[in-house]
């Protein structure tokens, strides 16, 4: 099963970190896929550059095997349209293999805002971790999915290659990228907000100070 997790990771924090490990061991399976994205659609232009944000997320992986990263929307010069890259997945993985694209319930809540929305289900499952004060509203169309799912499971997701949405509960850090980027610019300590080797690139690159 490959499990993908995107963001501008601007920068990569301990919150993202333990996500994907959480649902690794939750979902049993190898590794999660994080995916940088160049351009986001529906945000601002990220602080770092796509080079310097690589560099923070190899250094917060290290030799962790249950991570690894994917370059491929960062050598594009468009927008990071979550569509285009799980169709370049689906190929390269075949019809067969389960697929998922991990969200908060912050972003899953306006996916139909989403390019060619209604395709993502097409391609892949969504697994939707729930964020404390975010809430789906029933009667919007990310609600609706989430009904029609309601008995969806870790396990049910292996069962189907794609077409599902679960929705799952995970011990979350209360971390966000934006928090980091305040701190630096504040001329506080962002220690134990991100891994040692992110604060170091940060620290010696001078990001976010402006």
């Amino acid at each position: 099963m490959k499990v993908i997790l995107g963001g501008t990771f601007d920068p990569i924090h301990h919150a993202h970190l333990r996500t994907a490990i959480e649902l690794r061991e939750a979902l049993g399976i190898d590794a999660v896929t994080l995916v940088p994205c160049h351009l986001p659609p529906h945000r601002d232009e990220p602080g770092a550059s796509p080079t310097q944000r690589l560099q923070m997320l190899y250094s917060a992986i290290g030799s962790e095997a249950a991570l690894d990263v994917d370059e491929r929307e960062l050598a594009r010069n468009t927008p990071s349209y979550t569509v285009d890259t799980l169709e370049e997945l689906r190929r390269e993985h075949g019809a067969r293999e389960p697929l998922a694209m991990v969200v908060g319930t912050d972003s899953f809540a306006s996916i139909d805002r989403w390019d060619r929305w209604q395709r993502l289900l097409e391609l892949a499952h969504i697994i939707v971790v729930e964020r404390p004060g975010f809430v789906v509203p029933a009667d919007s169309a990310a609600g609706r999915l989430l009904a029609d799912n309601a008995d969806t499971d870790a396990a049910s997701l292996k069962q189907a290659p794609s077409g599902r949405v679960w929705s799952v509960s995970l011990p979350l850090l209360d971390i966000s990228a934006t928090g980091v980027r305040r701190a630096v610019r504040e001329g506080r300590s962002i220690r134990y907000l991100v891994p040692d080797p992110v604060r170091d690139v940060i620290v010696g690159s001078g990001l976010y100070r402006n």
